[in-house]
């Protein structure tokens, strides 16, 4: 038992970031029978749709589930009566002020657990009273800190700052690397991309195909005027680096990425005209496997990890 373990009541300290199109009952209810916390990802579901993958994620799993918000989305107000309603116990809510909702939630007996990409918003965190914090790097694949600071900076920084449980996120997608980053400081991990191409993640075929096509350098952080979100280099990849040689229109991009483009690349499986986001890890991924495998690889690697170096 840690930290994470003990809060959350679950085998391994190994969080499944609830990402847009990828994470639904399936994934999440997978990953929680499988020893870590699964998290349904709320912000490409429409109210009703979040209603019913927390009612079968519900009849899937008798183990802990979360679902994660993303406070810049409408309908925000529907998603925490819902969540209330169906009686979740876990939230991660992250794009947004960690004071909005966590004194709502814990009355509820929730646990809560804020995605940050810096120190100083993680010492707002602890101020909010969260109960975890996750701080992410800008490996990280989707919406992203815009100050570039790398999970191997940032996890021992948020460490000395904070002492509320800390999870790692970004770039993390093998068990040595889950030990790396609790060897830095981190009490759990929270592992995205690794589970975006799994069998039970929710997304198009293509995209998981794809996210195993990938070396170093084929994603890209961008749009650092509108939000920061990293992507693979596609075709509209290329149609916005071409705004941006036209003089950075900030209406123009908006114009573009209006267009339903996440979900028309991650869901749909448009591997020209989509939205794909996912993370630096991507390359270090070759295979679609069940989530059952994926953890037992995580696991494996972790406790094999050799630490018997010295200079």
């Amino acid at each position: 038992m840690n930290k994470i373990t003990e809060l959350f009541n679950i085998k391994y300290p190994i969080i499944q970031g609830g990402m847009i199109w990828h994470s639904g009952w399936r994934l999440a209810s997978a990953v929680s029978n499988n020893g870590g916390l699964g998290l349904i990802g709320s912000a490409s579901m429409y109210p009703d749709i979040l209603r019913e993958n927390i009612q079968k994620c519900k009849a899937a799993t008798d183990k802990p589930f979360g679902v994660n918000v993303a406070l810049l989305y409408p309908n925000l107000e529907e998603i925490i009566k819902i969540i209330l309603e169906e009686g979740v116990k876990i939230v991660f809510t992250s794009a947004g002020s960690p004071k909005a909702y966590t004194e709502i939630l814990k009355k509820e007996g929730i646990k809560v657990a804020h995605v940050v990409s810096s120190t100083k918003f993680a010492v707002k965190c602890q101020e909010a009273g969260v109960d975890a914090i996750v701080a992410e790097g800008f490996e990280a694949g989707g919406h992203n800190g815009r100050d570039e600071t790398t999970t191997l900076s940032l996890i021992p920084n948020v460490k000395r700052h904070i002492s509320t449980p800390l999870i790692a996120a970004g770039g993390i997608a093998t068990g040595v690397q889950m030990k790396a980053a609790m060897i830095l400081g981190a009490d759990g991990v929270q592992i995205g991309s690794r589970f975006a191409a799994t069998m039970e993640a929710s997304s198009h075929d293509n995209f998981k195909n794809k996210i195993v096509e990938l070396g170093e350098g084929d994603t890209h952080l961008t749009l650092k005027e509108l939000a920061p979100v990293r992507l693979v280099k596609n075709k509209f990849f290329n149609d916005l680096e071409a705004l941006y040689q036209e003089g950075r229109n900030v209406e123009a991009l908006k114009e573009t990425l209006g267009r339903a483009r996440a979900k028309r690349g991650m869901f749909e499986g448009d591997l020209e005209e989509g939205e794909l986001e996912i993370g630096q890890s991507s390359a270090l991924i070759d295979s679609i496997l069940p989530v059952e495998e994926v953890i037992k690889n995580l696991v494996a690697e972790f406790n094999a990890a050799n630490l018997d170096i010295k200079l």
